[in-house]
């Protein structure tokens, strides 16, 4: 200022000077005086700030929720949960899997230490409960869900069977309690298991037909097995499924499409409806219709089986090529077609992995469940025998091309995340016990389950380096505003959902399985390790507040200056 007050140096010139700056620098400089702080606000200058420092691409507009450039900034600094504040190492061996309670004041976690342990989510973590799986026969626990209203913990894990073959079950612990309900077998173990309403769940059995064909059966059980009468069902067949070329049914979830209409965060929204993208549908002319023999296909099929059977012909197919075509002739006539689609907000969708081409899974198979096979409620088991001659068809198929190791549902339920190894590109499956190579390079895919499309925003920063035959589950988790997902690399990856960005990597000693975030607080993430520990992350925001002695935290720009990247 000069003597008269009259600013020395003109705005604009002010504008361009902080364009060269910094984002610390910037607000630092509008403590200097009026004029510099009404330009270190301005809009323009934080939109460049935000586009140039977050490398978000220029034609990505702000996220519709943001109220201003500095604002959205600040957000995506001050609120992504990458401050280690607590490690728990009560495991003793990998801890494989994370699964929060739906009010966020406990969680749960499973190990190779074949212990599921049940924690309060309190400022300081402590543990509460901790039931080892040993005495039941278990190898270790896998994965962990609690059903809506808290009361009941499903837990799967592996279980050693006779001549110690491996196998699955899943066991109801209560939250009042922790008493042990009820336990089901689940074939194969990595099925996991999930709650479908409160008091019942999904798990499932598999029945080999051949060399490579088998079919999974879906069970429906209710968590309480107390039978009053031979009369009441604790367990129903909700679907049967053909499997082809040693492909199994694995990694089960409900989404829910009562929530669908009013969702978290509308990604592609302002696309229309005859945008490019694939659709999913078993009745588009995608593969999977090729894949499939049609009438003439069938009919050439059959004149083949009658000439090897009469004699006639020598088989040009090796011995499981003729075996997955034997299937697929057979299964025509016996599956059943999809139920007609309705717009019932009660409806739920099945979600699972799968495949039709070798035995790794790189198909999601998603099969819609109604009202009333929602229950267990009818013929008790045992009866109605005559339907076990069926298949069920899916309705919808989502083929990824690749080695599928991770999927999360969005808070909303309307969006599907999975975490694929791809395929080199034109590869193909000559031998299903020899998928194709996969990629180290993890692609997070999103695909929008109300509209069945790819949403054109793959993820990649992390990765895994184990083969097709050693490859594992990594478990990813989905919150209003951020995506997050462990990897091989001993780090877990934080993204922003809008901006399709990496926000933040979070450091363990060994590969991060499995990630979650609170249901209640998106500022608090949880991330379990093969190094035998679990870590709490917390936003820098909610540190300041958890640790301030002061009722007022500091100033961002002063928290921001001190902790410069």
């Amino acid at each position: 200022m000069d003597e008269g007050g009259t600013p020395l140096l003109p705005d604009s010139l002010v504008y361009q000077i902080f364009l060269s700056l910094g984002p610390a620098d910037v607000l630092a400089a509008g403590l200097v005086c009026r004029q510099w702080q009404a330009v270190s606000r301005d809009e323009f200058l934080w939109r460049e700030q935000f586009y140039r420092y977050y490398q978000v691409a220029r034609d990505v507009p702000r996220h519709p929720a943001a109220t201003s450039w500095y604002e959205e900034f600040r957000r995506l600094y001050d609120t992504v949960p990458c401050v280690e504040v607590q490690t728990l190492r009560e495991h003793t061996d990998q801890v494989l899997h994370l699964s929060f309670s739906h009010s966020g004041y406990q969680f749960a976690s499973c190990s190779k230490d074949c212990t599921v342990k049940i924690w309060n989510n309190d400022l300081t973590i402590s543990l509460l409960h901790s039931a080892d799986m040993r005495p039941y026969n278990w190898s270790y626990t896998q994965f962990s869900q609690f059903n809506q209203d808290d009361s009941l913990l499903l837990v799967s894990g592996v279980f050693l069977g006779p001549h110690n073959s491996s196998s699955g079950e899943i066991a109801v612990i209560s939250l009042d309690t922790f008493a042990l309900l009820s336990r089901v077998r689940n074939k194969p173990y990595d099925v996991f298991g999930c709650w479908l309403t409160d008091t019942s769940l999904i798990s499932g059995n598999l029945h080999r037909i051949g060399d490579i064909t088998s079919c999974s059966v879906l069970w429906l059980n209710n968590a309480f097995q107390d039978v009053e009468s031979e009369n009441v069902n604790v367990v129903k067949r909700l679907f049967k499924i053909q499997n082809l070329n040693a492909s199994t049914i694995r990694t089960v979830m409900v989404a829910d499409c009562s929530r669908f209409d009013s969702p978290d965060l509308l990604l592609d929204a302002g696309a229309p409806d005859n945008a490019p993208g694939r659709v999913f549908d078993l009745g588009s002319d995608g593969e999977e219709e090729e894949a499939s023999p049609g009438p003439a296909g069938a009919k050439g099929l059959r004149r083949l089986l009658d000439g090897l059977l009469e004699g006639r012909a020598q088989p040009q197919l090796s011995e499981r090529m003729l075996e997955t075509k034997v299937a697929e002739l057979l299964a025509q006539g016996r599956t059943k077609p999809p139920e007609p689609s309705t717009a019932d907000a009660r409806n739920k969708l099945l979600i699972f992995t799968t495949g039709c081409l070798t035995y790794s899974p790189h198909q999601i198979g998603i099969k819609q469940i109604l009202p009333h096979q929602m229950t267990t409620a009818g013929p008790v088991l045992g009866e109605g025998r005559g339907s076990d001659a069926f298949f069920d068809a899916l309705d919808h198929v989502i083929d990824v091309h690749g080695h599928i190791i991770g999927m999360g549902l969005s808070p909303d339920n309307r969006y599907l995340y999975v975490n694929s190894r791809a395929w080199p590109s034109g590869s193909v499956v000559a031998d299903p016990m020899q998928p194709p190579p996969i990629a180290e390079e993890i692609d997070l895919l999103v695909f929008d389950l109300k509209t069945m499309r790819e949403v054109k925003r793959a993820l990649r920063a992390h990765r895994a380096y184990t083969p097709n035959d050693e490859c594992f589950f990594i478990f990813l988790d989905v919150s209003r505003d951020f995506v997050a997902s462990g990897a091989e690399d001993r780090h877990g990856y934080i993204w922003d959902r809008h901006y399709n960005i990496c926000l933040a990597k979070l450091r363990h000693q060994d590969v991060v399985n499995s990630v979650v975030f609170s249901p209640q607080e998106q500022e608090l993430l949880l991330t379990a390790s093969d190094d035998a520990t679990i870590k709490a992350w917390r936003s820098p925001r909610a540190v300041r507040v958890h640790q301030a002695r002061r009722p007022r935290p500091r100033p961002f720009f002063s928290w921001f200056a001190s902790q410069r990247r």
